[in-house]
């Protein structure tokens, strides 16, 4: 490690910055927001007869949720359009919103089983989102404090800046809505790295450099509590996919990992450059900001596409607080992402995948409510 590295000091990168990145997946939110039909989707009463017939088919047959592949969630009618927002997920845009699941009239076990069917047909495997394995996860305030080294953002009602999380794909399906706030945002993040390179390439090079991270509780015991990989990773790509920039960012696990002493301190020139990534992420100019209704099915692809939310209010009975249901997928025609994301990081799934957080020997798992 350098003397610089070491005290803090500002270090000019030399890294080439390589092109702007251009593609479907560059994109800014005001333009996005007067485009609403090209990324909203409500499920049609025909789309929703196949979705009730599919559950139907599940539940008749007693199948466990981790059981439920596509082929045993046929949609003859429904599918055709999954497929079409799958392709846009992966070699589009980056992000849709499928609107209208029945989540008033399902049971919570139907409601998991629709949203696993669907996330079945988005993605090819669900991946584990915790330490305890669980491939269906909930968005829900259970009181943790979100500044603790071990917490995780998801379940506190903070305010969540813009980040990614460890898969392919991250979806949403809004169960409650909270009382006040809870907006959900998202931001391309290949526009954040064009601007960065424009206006400041010494802090766009700065992000390619390694930066670390805290895993505390969410690696087996033979492996390091923290892992380094830089923000902004260069990869190239076959026609059909965005070629440019994989970005991979989790501001408060860098925090947090700077709590360890044997982690190498974060450079000035980095602290700065997070601020710039973080400043034009929360511009209007840039993010697309976006009211959850119940039946929500939100899904963004990580490798370009942050997320965040705002701070919320929840009810006070306890039936009707802020709930959301989440599936990590990953994908086995995702885009390309540098060897840095997998190695000692994320971990690999059969397919050469991200494979989310997984520790050896917890076995997966899908519970119906938070915990």
């Amino acid at each position: 490690m350098t003397d610089a590295a070491s005290t803090g000091k500002s270090m000019q990168p030399t890294l080439d910055l390589g092109p702007a990145v251009e593609g479907p997946h560059v994109w800014l939110g005001p333009e996005m927001a007067t485009r609403k039909d090209e990324w909203l989707h409500e499920m049609t009463p025909p789309e929703l007869a196949d979705l009730d017939a599919a559950v139907d088919r599940v539940r008749a047959r007693n199948l466990d949720i981790l059981d439920i592949a596509k082929a045993e969630f046929e949609l003859p009618v429904l599918g055709p359009k999954l497929a079409s927002l799958r392709k846009d997920l992966l070699h589009g845009r980056g992000f849709t919103v499928l609107r209208g699941a029945p989540v008033d009239r399902y049971d919570r076990q139907s409601t998991a089983i629709a949203f696993w069917g669907v996330g079945a047909h988005l993605g090819d495997s669900a991946v584990s989102q915790n330490g305890k394995g669980h491939v269906l996860g909930h968005v829900k305030d259970l009181g943790l404090d979100y500044n603790h080294p071990m917490a995780r953002g998801y379940q506190t009602s903070a305010r969540l800046p813009y980040h990614t999380d460890y898969s392919d794909l991250v979806a949403l399906l809004c169960l409650k809505p909270a009382k006040h706030g809870g907006l959900s945002s998202i931001v391309s993040s290949a526009a954040l790295f064009n601007e960065m390179r424009l206006r400041h390439p010494d802090l766009a090079a700065a992000l390619m450099q390694p930066a670390y991270r805290t895993r505390w509780g969410e690696v087996g015991s033979d492996r390091p509590p923290w892992i380094s990989v830089p923000v902004f990773n260069r990869h190239e790509a076959g026609a059909e996919t965005p070629t440019g920039v994989v970005t991979t960012y989790v501001r408060s696990a860098i925090r947090k990992a700077q709590l360890k002493p044997e982690v190498p301190r974060l450079t000035e020139l980095q602290i700065e450059a997070m601020d710039m990534f973080d400043s034009l992420a929360e511009d209007p100019a840039f993010h697309l900001d976006m009211n959850f209704q119940p039946g929500d099915i939100q899904v963004v692809n990580n490798h370009w596409t942050l997320h965040s939310r705002t701070d919320y209010e929840d009810f006070d009975d306890p039936a009707e607080k802020r709930h959301l249901m989440r599936l990590w997928l990953a994908c086995n025609d995702g885009p390309p992402f540098p060897p840095a994301m997998t190695k000692d990081f994320e971990g690999l799934t059969h397919n050469g995948r991200p494979n989310g957080i997984h520790i050896p020997g917890v076995a997966f798992n899908a519970p119906l409510e938070a915990s």
